[in-house]
């Protein structure tokens, strides 16, 4: 099946927001809350019927789609480049999760319960967040590559500061096999940043 650019746009949005979001919690101990409930909210959407509605449309991926903007123009502020690697290191995540069929496994049967459980609470509910942080400390977390966040010392060491980046990494994994699905590889990023960018401004301009 044939995907569009906007589709892969989209879902690389999805892996920057999770990026900056992680970035805003580790360095502020603050975040935009109705894009990280976007993002948290994806993990529980399984069967989209357009890739857009994944994030509750492109309102939801606001802040993935101007921080792709931003490191397009090759902005080298420190914040685009914590951002750019966190997202390299969610997909390379991403790729050693796909040769790993029992931890999808694990992973697809917990968040179906943590869906039940956000739908109960809500999305952004403390036992949601501990819930889902635990998933990715018990999978994600036993791959030998980490992805290694860096911020102010007294806002990590804020217990749910840390769920919060950790669930967030979650959606960015999230995101990247959702890229991966719509044709977004690795090299795109190199070969296709005309057709990205014109792209994120498109999708920015309709909304």
């Amino acid at each position: 099946m044939n995907h569009t650019i906007d589709e892969q746009v989209i879902a690389l949005a999805g892996v920057f927001q999770a990026a900056a979001l992680v970035h805003q919690i580790a360095q502020t101990s603050s975040y935009d809350k109705p894009l990280l409930e976007s993002s948290i909210s994806s993990l529980f959407v399984t069967d989209p019927k357009v890739t857009e509605e994944v994030y509750g449309g492109i309102q939801g991926i606001q802040l993935g789609l101007k921080s792709i903007i931003q490191i397009l123009k090759k902005d080298t502020e420190q914040k685009n480049i914590e951002i750019i690697r966190y997202s390299l290191s969610l997909i390379h995540l991403e790729t050693k999760l796909r040769k790993n069929p029992e931890m999808l496994d694990v992973i697809g049967k917990r968040i179906d319960q943590a869906s039940g459980q956000a739908e109960h609470f809500s999305v952004l509910h403390e036992n949601v967040i501990h819930n889902l942080a635990s998933l990715y400390m018990d999978t994600i977390s036993t791959f030998n590559l980490r992805v290694q966040v860096t911020g102010n010392p007294d806002y990590l060491k804020i217990s749910h500061n840390a769920a919060l980046i950790r669930a967030t990494l979650l959606t960015g994994i999230r995101a990247a096999i959702l890229w991966r699905q719509t044709g977004g590889r690795r090299w795109n990023l190199l070969l296709k940043r005309k057709a990205i960018e014109a792209s994120v401004k498109r999708l920015l301009s309709q909304h």
